[in-house]
């Protein structure tokens, strides 16, 4: 019997089996290469800290909203299927499905598990593989899209100053997209050693440790006191939303691509925020 990751309970997990449907006509099964799990909100979940648990956004109100008894949890832990992308080739199609073959390499949506039936007629979410690409850049479809919207919502233009805070594949995406957009200087800001070392490969121009200097004052220095005109916040941190209004250019723009937890401390608005008159942009996924 084929193999997923299944969440226990909060922090916990385990391999579990399961037994695959019969496909329908419009779907597709892959055997599975590669998954990955969603570091930011998915480890929210995992760790049971997201209030989408026990809440629920509602489209009309435009806020979360207590879920009803027969909605359910937004997890359920014992069944929950952990993971966010993955990577494989068709095995079996329906009858329906024109577009897709099999033996092709394809990726989408879903939990870590050794196959997947996927609806393959009309549906955008799934994308051929070239066999050139790695099953790593595969995977990275998911972050690529949040960092394009970190680019897109910060209005990032030819010529601006843009920092990037957090260096996970979001950050280190967005690190190159500022630089294919035409972005100097790139500053890239991490405390791990090993991700400033990928950000300087992929094209940054600067990197900071935010435990060995004051990275506000740092990214003013790296831009002859001008700041920059784009700041994208990846890491969720509280010191580093602080950092970012501190470094950023009068007038400029943070796109705050986070899934941030509750901020118990460590943010003070009366500081540079006014002085700087800064837009802070709570991003959405491209």
């Amino acid at each position: 019997m084929p193999r997923m990751l299944v969440a226990t309970a909060p922090g916990k997990a385990s391999i579990a089996e399961y037994r695959d449907r019969k496909i329908a006509a419009n779907e597709v099964m892959v055997e599975v290469e590669f998954a990955s799990p969603k570091h930011g909100s998915e480890i929210a979940d995992f760790r049971g800290e997201s209030p989408l648990i026990n809440e629920r956004y509602d489209d009309d109100w435009k806020l979360l909203v207590p879920r009803s008894p027969d909605q359910g949890k937004g997890v359920e832990f014992g069944s929950w299927n952990l993971g966010n992308m993955w990577v494989g080739r068709i095995v079996v199609k329906g009858v329906d499905v024109k577009d897709y073959n099999v033996g092709e390499r394809v990726c989408s949506y879903g939990g870590i598990r050794e196959t997947q039936i996927v609806n393959a007629v009309g549906n955008h979410r799934l994308l051929r593989v070239p066999e050139a690409v790695s099953w790593k850049s595969a995977v990275c479809y998911d972050p690529a899209q949040f960092a394009l919207s970190g680019i897109r919502d910060g209005n990032v233009r030819p010529g601006d100053h843009v920092a990037v805070i957090g260096l996970g594949a979001i950050g280190l995406l967005a690190v190159q997209l500022a630089k294919k957009i035409g972005a100097s200087p790139v500053i890239a800001v991490d405390p791990i050693e090993v991700r400033r070392e990928v950000a300087l490969n992929s094209g940054a121009d600067f990197v900071l440790d935010p435990k060995a200097c004051d990275v506000g004052l740092e990214i003013k220095r790296l831009t002859l006191q001008t700041g920059a005109d784009c700041i994208i916040e990846t890491s969720g941190a509280p010191s580093a939303l602080q950092s970012a209004l501190r470094g950023l250019a009068h007038g400029g723009t943070i796109s705050y691509v986070a899934w941030a937890k509750e901020f118990l401390g460590g943010i003070n608005f009366g500081r540079e925020a006014h002085y700087n008159y800064g837009r802070l942009i709570f991003s959405r996924a491209a």
